[in-house]
């Protein structure tokens, strides 16, 4: 079995102290990548951080607090990053952030140009910002994406709008980079029991999930699901995809469907009559 050993690269991932971006991290950290992860809202332990990475056998991160959508901070990220290691090898766009539109009238200008701000724009400030401070771009540029631009979720409008135009910057990036030697990809995940996820459809979701569904959370991906697709992509062993927008979803939204739902429903009054 051909092993993934990372040692002596450097992986940047934002949003990285948890949820997704520390899972991503642990994985990168115990193949042997030194990691940095950035952070800005919610509260995290760096003691703990560090504990979960030695646990893995992994480097102990640089942490570094930064907001995404401020260009300043991402430079003097860079510049922290400079003063430590000669570039950044992987890099993981993972940050999303969105206000909650419920009805069309909800709808704000400023707000969806936020969302952009924050879940789209890094990805290419980022590595232009790491070009600039390294001389050369990430070998594996990664963007975290889900399936909203393809399905509806109520209050998921300026999530799903980001995440639509952070698929196309991808597909876009892979050109303008291929010459360079990098490999652009973003990752569709599924259903993710996170924070920012439950801040959206709130924690009731989960619980409606299991007795409506029959579907309990051992059976949705979970970040360290997630954080080993990551790894997987970033192993060098699937530098053959450029461009690509990968789903990882464990084929949950194939079935999820209205007939579904009434099969189901069918099949349980049936098994309850007899």
């Amino acid at each position: 079995m051909v092993g993934i050993d990372l040692s002596g690269k450097t992986a940047l991932i934002t949003g990285g102290t948890g949820g997704i971006g520390l899972a991503a991290g642990l994985e990168l950290g115990a193949a042997g990548a030194n990691t940095v992860l950035t952070y800005r809202w919610g509260s995290h332990s760096e003691e703990e951080i560090g504990r979960l990475f030695k646990e893995k056998g992994a480097p102990v991160p640089l942490l570094l607090e930064a907001d995404v959508s401020h260009e300043e901070d991402t430079r003097a990220v860079m510049a922290q990053i400079a003063e430590k290691y000669p570039g950044i090898d992987i890099f993981i766009s993972n940050v999303g952030f969105a206000m909650k539109a419920e009805t069309l009238n909800d709808y704000r200008k400023k707000s969806l140009y936020k969302s952009f701000d924050y879940s789209v724009w890094p990805l290419i400030d980022y590595v232009r910002c790491a070009k600039e401070t390294f001389g050369r771009y990430p070998a594996t540029i990664v963007g975290v994406s889900s399936n909203g631009p393809d399905n509806y979720y109520r209050g998921y409008d300026y999530v799903a709008a980001s995440k639509a135009l952070l698929e196309f910057f991808t597909r876009y990036m892979s050109v303008h980079l291929y010459r360079e030697g990098c490999r652009v990809n973003a990752i569709r995940f599924g259903t993710v029991k996170t924070p920012s996820f439950t801040a959206i459809f709130g924690e009731e979701y989960f619980k409606w999930l299991k007795e409506c569904k029959g579907v309990g959370e051992d059976s949705m991906l979970t970040p360290a699901d997630c954080g080993k697709v990551i790894l997987a992509v970033c192993s060098g062993l699937m530098n053959a995809m450029n461009g690509q927008i990968i789903n990882a979803d464990l084929g949950l939204p194939f079935q999820d469907n209205a007939m579904m739902d009434y099969i189901t429903q069918r099949s349980g009054a049936s098994a309850r009559e007899s």
